[in-house]
């Protein structure tokens, strides 16, 4: 089995929680590959550029793959996951279901409109502890994903939490409601998660039986 993360959206490799699982799994002699999803070039990042970098991470040897994404890495999890058998399992942590719903409108109308015509938008990145220009074809490839119907079986676990501000813990209940195959757990924190992160840990390790 091989083990990928996937970071959030405006994050990085060197984000908390990529950092703390990869140091757990490497406290088990597990290997836990962490792609930069900004590929060194955050201005033009969309969901459709992440699916085809993890994509190319996946083994030749159809070796079984679990992602483990975070936020709008979990998103692209779910997404990829639909259509490589070989990704056996999901562990979605505070997935960005209908990000663009939850995002957008908190923009307003005129800043949408102005990120529309103007072509960027200066998006806060926290490993660069900048602002950084994102041009509005990632709203528009985004799009074409949210309608996606994610209906292949693969087992996976939701952890989200209940005050999460960013992405309701409510689009996750929804997402597990009609699946299944999906384990919902809910935690007492935020969307970044940083303070139960010994209680992912353990979710994980039984989850994935390691």
């Amino acid at each position: 089995m091989r083990f990928i993360y996937l970071h959030g959206f405006a994050s990085s490799p060197e984000s908390a929680k990529a950092v703390y699982l990869q140091q757990a799994f490497a406290g088990l002699n597990v290997s836990l590959v962490i792609p930069d999803l900004n590929q060194d070039d955050f201005n033009h990042l969309t969901i459709s550029r992440q699916l085809s970098q993890v994509g190319a991470l996946l083994p030749l040897d159809g070796t079984p793959v679990t992602l483990i994404g975070s936020s709008l890495g979990a998103f692209t999890a779910a997404c990829i996951a639909q259509k490589h058998p070989q990704i056996k399992r999901l562990v979605l942590l505070a997935p960005a279901f209908g990000f663009l719903g939850h995002w957008l409108p908190k923009l307003g109308a005129e800043q949408l409109n102005q990120w529309r015509s103007e072509g960027y938008l200066e998006i806060y990145h926290y490993r660069e502890k900048r602002s950084l220009p994102l041009h509005y074809q990632f709203v528009e490839d985004a799009r074409d994903y949210e309608a996606l119907e994610l209906g292949r079986q693969v087992p996976t676990l939701i952890l989200h939490g209940c005050d999460d501000d960013v992405i309701p813990i409510m689009a996750s209940r929804d997402y597990a409601s009609k699946r299944p195959w999906v384990q919902l757990v809910e935690l007492e924190s935020e969307h970044g998660l940083r303070d139960v992160m010994g209680l992912i840990w353990a979710a994980v390790r039984e989850f994935c039986d390691i």
